[in-house]
Parts: structure tokens; C-alpha cells; sequence
């Protein structure tokens, strides 16, 4: 098992970014790989987004929620086909606790469609990570083309507050090969999505 102290990410060893500071280096970084991939680790089970899908959802216009989500799907085919031509993929590993919170759930029908469309994502469950998080919870984590590790950072209610940008390579080489090996280890997100998610009644209202 991994040493979890190798794994820890000190503020003070980063660059702290504004939300919107974030999000630009995020996209400026983002369309500039090629040849390689990046890695994506989600662990919390509940964010605050601003979509039309989420909102719907928040308000308990669930089907609406759900046919909002569809209409995604050209942009993300077109996402995909960009990475393919830039010979690179974002790979993503999602936590999942049980039972699923209501946001779990609505997020796993975007991360379907997000599969359906040729994303590649994978569906771990928490208990894998019981050795790891004895002092708590691992972070958000984003690393894209093995160059750059971003902690997404949060509120208490998971509303983002920014990110904190980490350059150095060890770090960024131990988290991606961790990242790496859950994925290895997941279940893909359309199994996932068919044996736990599909036959669930509507999530109560959120938010």
C-alpha cells in the first residue's frame, strides 16, 4: 500500500489561484498537451456547481436535470475528438460512498453520458482507501500531462474557492501513478452506472 505521507500536499509548497485564476490556468494548460494524458482523482461526495442541469436538479426537477445532461453530448464528442487528435486523454477516477448522496447520483448520470460519448472514467468505492485517510479525507486532485498537480480546493459545503498549482515532479509523478493504479484497479462508470445507479428512484431536492 502507499505511504500516505507521500501523498500529502502542503499549501505552502504551491501556488494558491483564485477561482477564476484557476479555471484560465486549468483551460490555458489544458489545450496545450499533446502526447500525453492527465489524471483526475474526485473524492467528495457533494458539490455546489452553477449549470442548468444542476440547478434544475436543486430545485427537484429531476427529469428536466436528466434531459439537460443529454444535450451535452455534441460537446463532448467534440472534446473527445480533440483529444484524440492531440494523441491525449483525461482520465478520470471517481470515490463512490453507499448509499449514494443525492449530488452522487446526479453526477454518475453525467459521468454515463461523459463514458457513453468516450471519455474514459472509472468508479472506485471508499473502502480502498481506508489506509490511507486514518487522518482524513485525500484531496481533489488534477494532473494534467504529468507537468502540472492541481488541489481543487473547497468550502465545507463544496463550493470552489480555487486551486492550489504544485510544480514539483516528484510529487506530481507520485500522484499521477496513484492515481494511475486506482484507475487500474476501478470499475468502468457505464458497469457501475447499470448494477447501482439506473433502477434508483429520483434524489430528493438539494441545496
Amino acid at each position: 500500500m502507499r505511504d500516505p505521507n507521500a501523498l500529502a500536499l502542503a499549501p505552502s509548497s504551491g501556488q494558491r489561484l483564485s477561482v477564476d485564476d484557476y479555471r484560465q490556468d486549468f483551460r490555458s494548460l489544458r489545450t496545450e498537451i499533446r502526447d500525453k494524458d492527465s489524471w483526475k482523482f474526485e473524492r467528495r461526495q457533494h458539490f455546489e456547481e452553477d449549470s442548468a442541469s444542476r440547478n434544475a436538479f436543486r430545485q427537484g426537477r429531476w427529469r428536466e436535470a436528466l434531459a439537460l445532461l443529454e444535450e451535452r453530448r455534441e460537446p463532448l464528442l467534440q472534446a473527445v475528438r480533440r483529444d484524440k487528435e492531440n494523441n491525449t486523454a483525461f482520465h478520470r477516477v471517481r470515490v463512490v460512498e453507499e448509499p449514494l448522496s443525492p449530488y452522487l447520483q446526479w453526477e454518475l448520470h453525467s459521468l454515463r453520458i461523459q463514458a457513453e460519448c468516450g471519455k474514459p472514467v472509472r468508479v472506485i468505492q471508499a473502502e480502498k482507501l481506508t489506509t490511507l485517510e486514518a487522518d482524513g479525507r485525500l484531496p481533489e486532485v488534477v494532473v494534467l500531462g504529468g507537468e502540472v498537480l492541481y488541489e481543487v480546493v473547497y468550502s465545507g459545503t463544496g463550493t470552489t474557492l480555487g486551486g492550489i498549482r504544485f510544480s514539483d515532479a516528484t510529487l506530481i509523478a507520485t500522484w499521477e501513478e496513484f492515481i494511475k493504479e486506482l484507475y487500474g484497479g476501478g470499475e468502468d462508470v457505464l458497469s457501475y452506472f447499470d448494477r447501482r445507479v439506473a433502477h434508483l428512484p429520483p434524489p430528493g431536492r438539494t441545496g
